[in-house]
C-alpha cells in the first residue's frame, strides 16, 4: 500500500489535494444538497460509471502523470511516497465520447455565493477548452455553488466571453445571474447523481 507525503506541481507549487467534504446534515426541515458529503468529482465519477455501465457513453477522468522523485520503504509490505511532482499542468477534467460526440469539460466548486470567480480556471485549461471546441468538439465547465448545493452546466462559448473581457478591462468573475441565465441547472437525482447529459443533450441539438 502506497501512502503520499508531498506532491508538487511543475512549477513547484506544492498540491494539497482536494478540499475535504464535511459530513452530511439531517438536521433541519430544507435539505441542503451543499452536506451531501460527496465533492463535485466523486459525484461525477459515479454518474459516469453510471452512465458506462448502461451504455450511455463514455466518459472518464483524465488521468494526471506524476513523477515520484523519493520513496521510503519503511517496511516490505508498504511505501511511502515523500515527494513527487506532475510531471504537466492538466487540462480539464474529463473527456468522453456521447452520441457519437466528443465532449471535454472541467468541474469547478465555490463558496462565492453572487459569483464565480475566474481565478479558479488556469489559462491552459480555457486555451485546451478552446481548442477541442474550434476542432468541433463540445466544451463546457461544471460549476456547483456549494453553499445551496446548485450545480450548472456552463457552455465553454459563455466562459470564453468573460475570460476574454477581463483581460480588456471586464470583471474578474462571472455572475451567478449569468450561469443561471446562459447555462442549464442540473438537478441532483440518484442515478445518476449528477444527469449533466440531459443539459448536454441540449448543446447538441444548438450545434445542429
Amino acid at each position: 500500500m502506497w501512502s503520499v507525503v508531498n506532491i508538487r506541481y511543475p512549477n513547484g507549487a506544492a498540491y494539497h489535494g482536494p478540499a475535504k467534504q464535511s459530513a452530511p446534515s439531517h438536521t433541519g426541515t430544507r435539505t441542503n444538497y451543499g452536506d451531501r458529503g460527496m465533492s463535485l468529482e466523486a459525484e461525477l465519477n459515479e454518474s459516469n460509471q453510471y452512465y458506462l455501465t448502461n451504455g450511455i457513453a463514455v466518459i472518464h477522468k483524465k488521468p494526471t502523470p506524476v513523477q515520484i522523485v523519493k520513496v521510503d520503504y519503511p517496511r516490505r509490505s508498504a511505501a511511502t511516497i515523500k515527494e513527487a511532482y506532475f510531471r504537466h499542468p492538466s487540462t480539464t477534467d474529463y473527456n468522453g465520447v456521447y452520441q457519437g460526440h466528443y465532449i471535454d469539460f472541467d468541474a469547478k466548486e465555490t463558496k462565492n455565493k453572487v459569483s464565480f470567480p475566474l481565478k479558479n480556471f488556469h489559462e491552459h485549461q480555457v486555451e485546451h477548452l478552446r481548442a477541442c471546441v474550434q476542432a468541433g468538439g463540445i466544451g463546457f465547465a461544471i460549476i456547483r455553488f456549494t453553499n445551496e448545493g446548485d450545480t450548472f452546466l456552463l457552455p465553454a462559448s459563455v466562459l470564453f466571453k468573460f475570460w476574454d473581457n477581463q483581460a480588456n478591462g471586464g470583471r474578474k468573475s462571472i455572475p451567478r445571474a449569468d450561469i443561471e441565465a446562459s447555462g442549464y441547472s442540473i438537478p441532483f437525482q440518484l442515478n445518476p447523481l449528477v444527469p449533466y447529459l440531459s443539459a448536454v443533450d441540449s448543446l447538441i441539438a444548438k450545434k445542429k
